[in-house]
């Protein structure tokens, strides 16, 4: 049988270091990919995962999920490391499955990284099964009290998360305990994942390497559309277009690979130490991004604020760049610059905030990409979440020349000013001198006149000629001032603020600034 007619689900195996991932996906696997179990030999000493793992097993197709010519399903297990410095690995591998196996060490319980990776689950993710692991380490006397217990206190965990109710079993890894069980469970959570083949090619690389006299493989996952032999792909961080010489899904020759694919590509030759990590995509499909504005999605777990021109690590598909963020806030044409959103500020239910990034370096993404953004300098033993934020490519700035040119003016980014003076003297009922709205240098009182200001008795008027090498304006009251206000200013110490509010609009294409109400 071909594996053409297979139902293909990319499991990701996710969770602390050390709590037995890698075991997990051996014990479950019956075919290793040339990317199995991590070769990294550094990996095999220190006995952690250093880099993404593939590996697959087959069984029969549950009827429930029968329909076409699908005949078995197959899962690929992406082995994904969890030490705390590799999170941009484990980002990159989460990035390209439809369900995750969360795993636990029974002696242990949830740690810091286990509940960041469950936090990069809940973004890539809806369906979940947790490995309770190590069990055979408990004292078999003691067991059935541990595991319950533990399994109350995942279980809880994960009440305020999308697994809430996902199914916790005990097992163990190393011995084969309860692995059949775990596959029944495994197998009964999976479904028919939604495909769009009629989307543009786009290709995860994770591995490169070449065969003399046939080509460069790449081994990846097809992350939307579809491939077909002797179709051209580019290489977008190469700006090559290459032609596929032919496909391998688990050592079976394919003519056709498809989203959720797990396939080796081989293309014609170049230089495969120049792609390690990256993307094949239909030719002219992926974008140089320089900068992009969406919409911001806070990470719950993640503790202090995010304020404006900060530097956070972003992370889009296997690729971990800096970027300076800008806040705004506003769903119209018109965006307010925000200094600061606190970690306990409540969400306004009448405005979403915009993030705004402007990448050290260019990312290569395909629209409407996933981008998480990420204090990754954070002590590690901090035990405090570092994945800050999450959101989908939109507004991209594809030409490095037009980020201030053309890219940031048409947001209209706008900070709310205010400007506060004192009524100097009265000419009549219907004008007064201000002075200290404006200092003596370095302000553009002329932009100033004809806006609206308002007297704290209570009266309103415009802004007239500004005069003098002082600070002084003419207010043309719209209402004439009352007798108490007369009498308020006639009274020896008393003043009457006046106050200007306006919207000053930065990043022009004049360079300047413009100042409207």
């Amino acid at each position: 049988m071909q594996l053409d007619a297979m139902l293909n689900l990319n499991v990701g195996i996710l969770g602390h270091v050390d709590s037995g991932k890698t075991t997990l996906a051996k014990a479950l696997s019956a075919t290793a990919s040339t990317a199995a179990f991590d070769k990294n030999p550094q990996s095999q000493q220190r006995g952690i995962t250093l880099d993404l793992g593939f590996s697959a097993l087959q069984v029969d197709l549950p009827t429930r999920l029968q329909s076409g010519s699908d005949e078995k399903l197959q899962f690929t297990f992406v082995d994904c490391p969890g030490h705390s410095s590799l999170i941009r690995t484990i980002i990159g591998g989460a990035q390209i499955i439809d369900m995750m196996v969360l795993v636990v060490d029974i002696g242990k319980g949830i740690q810091t990284q286990t509940a960041e990776c469950l936090v990069i689950g809940e973004l890539t993710c809806r369906r979940m099964v947790v490995a309770l692991n190590k069990v055979d380490t408990v004292e078999e006397g003691k067991r059935g009290k541990i595991v319950e217990k533990m399994k109350r206190g995942v279980g809880a965990a994960l009440e305020k998360t999308v697994f809430a109710g996902s199914p916790i079993v005990e097992i163990s890894a190393g011995s084969g305990l309860n692995l059949d069980r775990f596959l029944d469970v495994l197998t009964g959570l999976a479904f028919v994942p939604e495909r769009n083949f009629e989307l543009p090619f786009l290709f995860a690389v994770d591995h490169c390497f070449g065969i003399r006299g046939q080509g460069t493989v790449c081994t990846g996952t097809v992350l939307q559309g579809q491939i077909r032999l002797n179709e051209d792909v580019e290489i977008p961080s190469l700006k090559v277009v290459k032609k596929v010489k032919s496909m391998q899904m688990f050592k079976q020759s394919q003519q056709i690979a498809r989203q959720g694919d797990r396939v080796g590509i081989c293309i014609t030759q170049f230089d495969p130490k120049l792609l390690e990590r990256g993307l094949l995509c239909r030719p002219g499909y992926v974008m140089n991004v320089y900068a992009a504005a969406f919409r911001l999605n806070r990470i719950k777990y993640f503790k202090g604020p995010l304020k404006d021109k900060a530097k956070f690590h972003i992370t889009c598909g296997h690729e971990t760049v800096m970027g300076k963020i800008t806040l705004l806030k506003g769903q119209t044409s018109q965006h307010e610059l925000v200094e600061q959103l606190d970690d306990n500020q409540p969400e306004d239910s009448n405005a979403f905030i915009i993030i705004l990034i402007e990448f050290e370096r260019p990312i290569q993404a395909a629209p409407n990409a996933l981008v998480i953004g990420s204090r990754l300098d954070t002590d590690i033993h901090s035990n405090t979440c570092r994945l800050a934020f999450y959101g989908h490519l939109a507004h991209c700035c594809t030409n490095e020349k037009e980020f201030h040119a053309e890219f940031l003016p048409k947001l209209n980014i706008y900070k709310e000013k205010r400007k506060v003076g004192v009524v100097q003297r009265v000419v009549s009922d219907e004008e007064v001198i201000v002075s200290g709205l404006f200092k003596k240098e370095g302000n553009n009182r002329q932009a100033f006149v004809g806006l609206a200001a308002t007297l704290d008795t209570g009266e309103g008027g415009l802004i007239g000629d500004t005069f003098g090498a002082g600070s002084k304006v003419r207010l043309r009251l719209t209402d004439r001032l009352r007798e108490e206000t007369m009498s308020r200013l006639k009274q020896k110490g008393e003043q009457v603020t006046v106050e200007v509010k306006y919207k000053k609009f930065m990043f022009q294409k004049d360079g300047g600034n413009k100042i409207v109400q």
